[in-house]
């Protein structure tokens, strides 16, 4: 028996399973459908739900905007209002918008997240990305993206600076005293004077501390720069789940790097992406994953979304040949290094009807018999948990209660997730085991 884990979710703000008979029917983008899942995850007790964003409409597929728009790949909403939405329509669940450190004023970024935590009472989480394409920088006047490394040596002053923006202000600054008629003690409310390489700020936050007094972070850094950002800032990772060998070797990474700068490795955990798969028997399941992986629209969807993210043109090559082993890549190299570590010699088509975009871990069977899988590779890796997501990255209410009403229970049967909310914030969801 393994110890408990934890369980997000990763989801897109549309455009999702718009032609199916499960989906939200595309009639409005109201966020309902998206409260409603809040709610089903919730009832769950999942820790959080990691919205995730971008910031363009990708021509990295086949030199145009065709096939973005057509499968709906990066027409998105922003994530902030959804959060607040969710955080107002639920009570414990964590909410987890991403917002580029490329691209958001580290001032305005830091006063949103307080913001944010105060309406969330605590249950707001900031997904710290870098953005990976040159069409979102050139939305916002630049020519091309920074270099890999640069984005992140650019991020870690960025965090360093919203981290002091949050702390400007001492817990206890706010002391509403009628007697001496003083809202805040001016003597426990700092400037920061912030003066770096890419950076500068007077301060102090002229927001109120939040529940959190910083909110929780969360980061999927798999090159060795995003490896030490994560380490030195992030609450929960978010990281490909490949081999159980690949999952143990970077959380004792993670681990290593947090203890050489001082932290405890408790205080950050790592999740896994995955997608299961399960039905009332085994063969159901794995016919239904095969139907989704091998759906010539699915495997086109899949290709345009993985060039939108690692800015590789995946129409130029033979689906039914192996890529070339030289690939290389400004955008997430991450999510490049996961999709080819399925095998150097299998075919394109191999590559991406075998593991989709995220994971070469298959949770496919019944409930049981995933919940026994997930419990066992949890036991093997040391924790801490997984970040689940649709296979094919369209969500639909009939995965959705698959998940929710068909595997977790499983998973609470056997003591692996949690059955109840202890805590009321989200760090503290996730420092509870």
């Amino acid at each position: 028996m393994t110890d408990k884990f934890h369980l997000g979710w990763f989801l897109n703000f549309v455009a999702d399973e718009w032609k199916g008979m499960w989906g939200d029917g595309g009639q409005d983008f109201t966020g309902d459908f998206y409260v409603e899942v809040a709610k089903s995850l919730e009832r769950a007790k999942f820790d959080y739900i990691l919205i995730e964003d971008k910031l363009m409409v990708s021509t990295a597929y086949g030199g145009t905007m065709e096939y973005d728009l057509k499968h709906g790949v990066n027409p998105k909403h922003d994530p902030v209002p959804l959060a607040v939405l969710i955080a107002a329509a639920t009570k414990r669940i964590g909410v987890v918008p991403t917002m580029s450190t490329s691209f958001y004023p580290p001032f305005l970024l830091a006063r949103l997240c307080s913001t944010v935590d105060h309406i969330a009472r605590g249950r707001f989480g900031w997904n710290v990305v870098t953005s990976a394409e040159d069409r979102s920088a050139q939305n916002f006047g630049l020519d091309h993206l920074y270099e890999h490394d640069e984005r992140y040596a650019r991020a870690s002053e960025y965090l360093d600076l919203v981290s002091q923006l949050w702390e400007s202000w001492e817990p206890d600054a706010i002391e509403r005293d009628h007697l001496t008629g003083t809202y805040a003690n001016h003597k426990k409310v700092h400037t920061v004077d912030f003066e770096g390489k890419y950076y500068k700020c007077r301060g102090p936050l002229n927001t109120a501390p939040s529940p959190q007094y910083r909110p929780t972070i969360a980061q999927a850094g798999a090159s060795p720069p995003g490896r030490e950002l994560a380490a030195r800032h992030a609450d929960t990772i978010v990281s490909p789940a490949n081999t159980v060998e690949a999952m143990k070797e970077y959380r004792d990474d993670i681990h290593a790097r947090m203890r050489a700068i001082g932290r405890d490795p408790s205080e950050c955990k790592v999740l896994y992406l995955a997608s299961p798969v399960v039905a009332d028997t085994y063969e159901e399941a794995v016919a239904k994953r095969e139907r989704w992986f091998n759906d010539p629209e699915n495997i086109e969807y899949m290709l345009a979304e993985l060039s939108s993210i690692t800015e590789i043109d995946f129409a130029a090559f033979d689906l039914d040949a192996p890529l070339p082993k030289d690939l290389t890549t400004n955008g997430e190299r991450g999510t490049l290094a996961a999709f080819v570590a399925g095998g150097e010699d299998k075919t394109l088509r191999e590559l991406v009807t075998g593991s989709g975009l995220f994971s070469h871990t298959p949770f496919v069977g019944t409930p049981a018999q995933v919940a026994e899988e997930m419990g066992d590779v949890m036991a093997q890796v040391g924790g801490d948990g997984f970040l689940l997501t649709t296979p094919v990255m369209r969500l639909n209410r009939r995965y959705l209660a698959e998940i929710t009403e068909g595997l977790v229970p499983e998973l609470q049967r056997r003591g692996l997730t949690r059955t109840e909310y202890t805590t009321t914030m989200l760090r503290d969801h996730l420092r509870e085991f």
